[in-house]
C-alpha cells in the first residue's frame, strides 16, 4: 500500500493527470471479526481520531475508495455499511459468488475471480494427478458451511470422492487446541492411516493458524506426523505471529497451493530496502512491526517487545525468516498494489471525460459514487506489465498461479510457481502446469503421490460399486465374452463392432476371422475325397450291375429300378460337394434342393423296389387279382410321383423364401461364418420331413416283406438300410440344431455320405459279393426257393 502510493505521489506518470494524486491511506484492522470490520469502516467514514459515524469535519482526509477484505465476511461487513454511501470498494480476496449479487452491492468490485472458479481450478488439478479420494477440512462455521457446499457438487460431477471431512472449530487459546487434539487422538490416528494422501484445506487465516498449531502439538501428544498432499485455497499464507517463528513447517513441504497472480513491480526490493525506523515517527504499525520482528525494543517505546535487546535502526528486513516476512511481492500484496493504481486510472478518466469532470478533479470535490463507472471501464498495464481490466460481473480478468512449496530444515522455505489457472481461458486450455517441477513430500518416494479409495481397473475390467462405499470405492469385474473396456476405470463395458471381437484380455477389439468350410482346408479336403471315393464306388457297382445286367441276380425286382437308385446315389454323393466351399448365390440355391430332390429319386426307387417284392409274392398265388398291378409301370409311377411332390415342394421353397447368402456375427466369437440362410426354416424342415415320411413307409413294407421265400429277396436289406437311413436322420436333427457355424455344415455332409453310404452297402454290397465273388448262385435255381 505504501509503495504503491509513494510510488504514484513521488513519480508522475503521463497516465495519471499532474494535479490529481493518491494523496494517502489509512489502514485499520478487522481481526477476521464482522463485529470489528464494521467498527473499522466507521472508523474510516469518521474524522480521523474520533469515532464519530457518518460525520467529517477533516477535509483534507477524503475517502474516496476502501480495498479490502481478504475473507468473503470481512468484505461483507465492510460492503454493508459502505454500499450506503455509493462508495467503491475493492476485495483483494475472494468473494463467494453466493455473496455477489450486484443488485445489493453494485459497488463492489473483486481484484480475484470468485471462489468458485478456483474450485474449479482444484478439481482439474485432482482429474490431471487422478486423484479421486481425498479429505476435505475447513473451519466449523458459515464460511467452511460455503466451502463445502460449492465443493461437493464440484468433486460429485467429476468423479471424485470425499472420504472424511474434518470440521475444526475457532480456536482462541492454547489450551482448547490441546483439548481437542486430545478429543481427536483416534481420529487423527486413523486419518493419518487412510488412503486419502490428499487432503483440501480452506485455508481461512483463522483455519491456517489452528491446522498449524495441532501440527505442533502432536508431536508432544506422542501422535504420528501428519504427512499428506495439502491443497491450499488463494487464503493460504505463512503469516505468522512472532512466536510461530520457530514452529517446524516441515509437514507443508510439497503443498501446493493456488495463489492470486503475481508478478514482481519494478522499484518494489529497492523500497523495501528503504524501510527503516524513521517510518515509525509517523506510523505505529511499523514500529509495532520492528520490534516483533527483531525481537528488540525501541528506546522510547511505551511497551517493550519480546526482548530486552535495544533495536538499533540498524536492522535489515532480508534479515528476518521468510515465515514471517517476504521481501517478494505475493498474491494478496499484488492485488492491492493493483486496486491502488486502478482507483488512479478511474480518476484520471474522470478528469479527462469532459471539463465539468475536469474542474472537479481540479477542486479535489471528487464524489466516491463518480469514480465506479470509470473503475468498471478501466483497461491498462501496470508497471509489470501484466493487462489489467473488470469483467461486465465486476470480477479483474485474472487467474491463479499453482505454487509447490519447498521447506527447508533452516524453517524457511520457496514458492515454486508450477503451473497457472486461468478461469477466462478456452475450455481444456485453462489449467497449465509442469509436473516435472513439483517437488512432493519425502514420504512418496515413488514419485507422484496416489490418492485413490483402491486400485484403479485396468482395460478388460469394469468398475463395480460396493454395496454401502461411495462411488470411488469398487470391485474390479472382467468384461464379458464379446464386449471390452479399453480404458482405465471405465464404468461399463462396450461391444465391439459386428466385424470385431474382443482378444483375450478383454481390452482390445479385433478384427473376426472369415469361417467357412472351405475345399483347402483338412476337413473339407477330407470330406472332398470322400464323397468322390464313395462316388466312384458307386460308379463300379452301376458298371458292374451294366456289365451283368443279363444275370438272374440284376434282372430280379426291376433292372431299371437299380439303374436308377444307382445312378441317385452316385449323385447323392457328389450333391454333398456342393456343401463345401464359400457359400454363393448359386449354391446357396442349388444344395439344398438338390439333395432333396436327388434323396427323393432314390428312396422312392427303394420304395417301389420293395412294393415290387410284395407284389410279386401276392401276385404268384393262385387266383390272385394283384398280377395286373405287377409290372414296369407301376414301379415308374412311383418314383415320379414320389419324385414330383418333393420337386413341387422344392419348386415352392424356391419361388417363395428361398435359400440366400448371409453372415453370421455373433453364433462364433471372433468368427465372421459365411453360410447359407434357408431362408424359410418351414420349408426346409418339410423337405427333411418328406424324405423322412419316404424312409419310414420304405422301412415298414420292407420290415413287413423281409421273410417271403424268395433267395434273393431285397426286403430284408432294404430295412437294414432304412434302418441306417432313418437313425442317421434322427441324429441329424438335434445335432444339426445344436451346431454352429461350419459345424452345421459338416453335420449335413456327414449324414449325407452315411446314409447314403447305408444304402449303398446294405442293398448292393450282397449282391456285387454273388455277381463278383460267387458266380455260380447267380442262377434261376437258387431265385425261387419254398420253405419246407
Amino acid at each position: 500500500m505504501a509503495f504503491c502510493n509513494k510510488e504514484i505521489n513521488d513519480n508522475p506518470n503521463p497516465h495519471y493527470p499532474n494535479n490529481v494524486t493518491v494523496v494517502g491511506f489509512h489502514i485499520l484492522n478487522s481481526y477476521y471479526v464482522p463485529r470489528m470490520s464494521y467498527k473499522a469502516t466507521l472508523s474510516l467514514l469518521s474524522t480521523q481520531g474520533k469515532f464519530v459515524p457518518n460525520f467529517k469535519c477533516d477535509t483534507q482526509n477524503k475517502l474516496i475508495t476502501t480495498i479490502g477484505g481478504l475473507t468473503t465476511d470481512v468484505s461483507l461487513s465492510i460492503a454493508t455499511i459502505i454500499s450506503i454511501y455509493k462508495m467503491p470498494q475493492l476485495t483483494y480476496g475472494v468473494f463467494s459468488p453466493e455473496h455477489g449479487d450486484k443488485r445489493l452491492f453494485p459497488h463492489l468490485s473483486q481484484m480475484v475471480p470468485n471462489e468458485n472458479s478456483q474450485y474449479a481450478g482444484v478439481v482439474r488439478l485432482f482429474r490431471h494427478f487422478k486423484w479421486t479420494w481425498i479429505g476435505l477440512t475447513a473451519m466449523d462455521d458459515d464460511d467452511g458451511d460455503r466451502f463445502l457446499g460449492a465443493i461437493l457438487p464440484l468433486l460429485t460431477e467429476n468423479g471424485i470422492c470425499f472420504a472424511f471431512t474434518i470440521r475444526f472449530p475457532k480456536i482462541t487459546y492454547l489450551q482448547e487446541a490441546i483439548d481437542l487434539l486430545a478429543e481427536q487422538r483416534e481420529t487423527f490416528t486413523v486419518h493419518n492411516r487412510t488412503k486419502a494422501n490428499v487432503y483440501f484445506v480452506h485455508a481461512v487465516p483463522a483455519f491456517v493458524f489452528v491446522l498449524r498449531l495441532l501440527l505442533f502439538l502432536a508431536p508432544v501428544l506422542s501422535l504420528p506426523q501428519l504427512h499428506k498432499v495439502w491443497i491450499l485455497t488463494c487464503q493460504w499464507d505463512f503469516a505468522s505471529f512472532s512466536f510461530e517463528k520457530n514452529w517446524d513447517i516441515e509437514s507443508f513441504h510439497g503443498a501446493i497451493s493456488f495463489t492470486v497472480h503475481s508478478n514482481q513491480p519494478p522499484g518494489f526490493q529497492e523500497f523495501l530496502q528503504g524501510i527503516s525506523l524513521a517510518w515509525a515517527k509517523g506510523d505505529g504499525f511499523i514500529q509495532n512491526f520492528w520490534e516483533q520482528a527483531f525481537c528488540c525494543s525501541l528506546k522510547d517505546s511505551a511497551v517493550h517487545g519480546d526482548s530486552n535487546r535495544t533495536c538499533t535502526g540498524n536492522e535489515k528486513l532480508e534479515s528476518i525468516p521468510m515465515i514471517l516476512f517476504e521481501t517478494s511481492m505475493m498474491g494478496h500484496s499484488y492485488n492491492i498494489y493493483n486496486a491502488v493504481h486502478a482507483v488512479a486510472h478511474a480518476i484520471h478518466g474522470m478528469s479527462m471525460s469532459g471539463s465539468k469532470h475536469r474542474r472537479l478533479a481540479k477542486e479535489l470535490s471528487v464524489q466516491p459514487w463518480q469514480i465506479h463507472h470509470f473503475l468498471r471501464s478501466i483497461m491498462f498495464n501496470n508497471s509489470a506489465g501484466d493487462p489489467l481490466s473488470f469483467h461486465e460481473n465486476g470480477e479483474m480478468k485474472t487467474g491463479f498461479d499453482v505454487i509447490n512449496w519447498v521447506t527447508f530444515n533452516n524453517g524457511s522455505f520457496a514458492r515454486v510457481k508450477v503451473g497457472r489457472w486461468n478461469p477466462w481461458a478456452p475450455a481444456g486450455k485453462a489449467l497449465a502446469l509442469r509436473d516435472d517441477h513439483i517437488a512432493w513430500h519425502k514420504t512418496f518416494m515413488q514419485g507422484c503421490p496416489v490418492s485413490i479409495c483402491n486400485e484403479n481397473c485396468f482395460p478388460g475390467c469394469v468398475r463395480k460399486k460396493k454395496e454401502g462405499e461411495k462411488f470411488c470405492c469398487y470391485d474390479c469385474d472382467p468384461c464379458p465374452e464379446g464386449m471390452i473396456s479399453d480404458q482405465m476405470d471405465m464404468d461399463a463395458c462396450i461391444n465391439c463392432p459386428q466385424d470385431q471381437y474382443s482378444n483375450k484380455h478383454q481390452n482390445q477389439c479385433v478384427h473376426k476371422d472369415v469361417s467357412f468350410l472351405s475345399f483347402t482346408e483338412s476337413l473339407g479336403i477330407t470330406l472332398t475325397l470322400l464323397a468322390v471315393f464313395f462316388s466312384l464306388i458307386t460308379a463300379v457297382v452301376l458298371r458292374i450291375f451294366l456289365k451283368h445286367r443279363d444275370t438272374p441276380i440284376v434282372k430280379a425286382n426291376n433292372r431299371n429300378l437299380t439303374y436308377v437308385l444307382l445312378f441317385s446315389l452316385l449323385l447323392c454323393f457328389l450333391c454333398s460337394l456342393l456343401f463345401i466351399g464359400q457359400p454363393q448365390k448359386v449354391t446357396c440355391l442349388l444344395r439344398q434342393t438338390m439333395f432333396g430332390i436327388i434323396f427323393s429319386v432314390a428312396l422312392s426307387s427303394v420304395l417301389a423296389k420293395t412294393i415290387t417284392v410284395v407284389l410279386a409274392f401276392i401276385a404268384t398265388k393262385p387266383g390272385s387279382r394283384m398280377r395286373k398291378w405287377v409290372g414296369k409301370r407301376l414301379a415308374n409311377s412311383i418314383v415320379l410321383v414320389c419324385s414330383f411332390v418333393q420337386a413341387g415342394l422344392c419348386s415352392l421353397w424356391l419361388s417363395t423364401s428361398p435359400p440366400f447368402q448371409d453372415t453370421d456375427m455373433h453364433s462364433l466369437p471372433g468368427k465372421i461364418i459365411l453360410e447359407c440362410n434357408e431362408g424359410s426354416a418351414i420349408m426346409f424342415y418339410s423337405v427333411l420331413g418328406y424324405l423322412g415320411f419316404l424312409a419310414i413307409f420304405s422301412f415298414i413294407v420292407a420290415f413287413l416283406a423281409r421273410k417271403l421265400p424268395d433267395s434273393f429277396n431285397e426286403a430284408k436289406f432294404i430295412t437294414f438300410s432304412m434302418l441306417v437311413f432313418c437313425s442317421v436322420w434322427f441324429c441329424f436333427v438335434p445335432v444339426y440344431l445344436s451346431s454352429k457355424g461350419k459345424s452345421m455344415v459338416v453335420v449335413e455332409i456327414f449324414s449325407i455320405l452315411a446314409s447314403t453310404l447305408g444304402l449303398l452297402g446294405c442293398i448292393f454290397s450282397p449282391k456285387c459279393y454273388i455277381i463278383v465273388l460267387r458266380p455260380e448262385l447267380n442262377n434261376r435255381e437258387h431265385m425261387i426257393r419254398v420253405k419246407n
